[in-house]
């Protein structure tokens, strides 16, 4: 079975451009949604009990209930789950959440174009990185 995708994203309308992107890229890994940061710290309690673990979080920063970089701490800290490739896909291009992700570990920050097209072009490019360019660690077990 092929890893998930879990998006970590509040807008409906990012959600779907996010979606049909992936389809036009013919990506083949399912795509998992948690539409606010509890719900995205809640899919480690699933990941512990056996649920898929995802093969890259694309992460928003600036989500309801709990922050993208509070949800970004909390996965670096897990001592299983830590490792997960992390990337901030976001409409925020200010330096100080730029540092700060990476600090907290984040593997590559984006900022969101507003342009179909060129959410085509960020999608087509996590693909090629995630399926072509990344060599993978040693499997997780959990």
């Amino acid at each position: 079975m092929t890893s998930p995708i879990l998006l970590i994203e509040d807008n409906p309308m990012d959600v779907d451009l996010t979606r049909r992107a992936f389809i036009r890229h013919n990506l083949n890994n399912p795509l998992q949604v948690a539409r606010d940061g509890q719900e995205a710290l809640d899919f480690i309690e699933k990941w512990e009990t056996g649920e898929a673990i995802p093969v890259v979080i694309l992460l928003d920063l600036k989500l309801p209930k709990v922050s993208g970089l509070e949800v970004l701490r909390v996965i670096r800290a897990h001592p299983d789950f830590g490792t997960i490739a992390v990337v901030i896909l976001t409409s925020s291009a200010e330096d100080r959440d730029i540092h700060e992700a990476y600090s907290l570990g984040a593997n590559s920050y984006i900022v969101k174009p507003v342009d179909f097209d060129k959410f085509i072009e960020v999608a087509r490019q996590i693909e090629l990185y995630w399926t072509v360019l990344n060599i993978a660690g040693p499997p997780r077990h959990g």
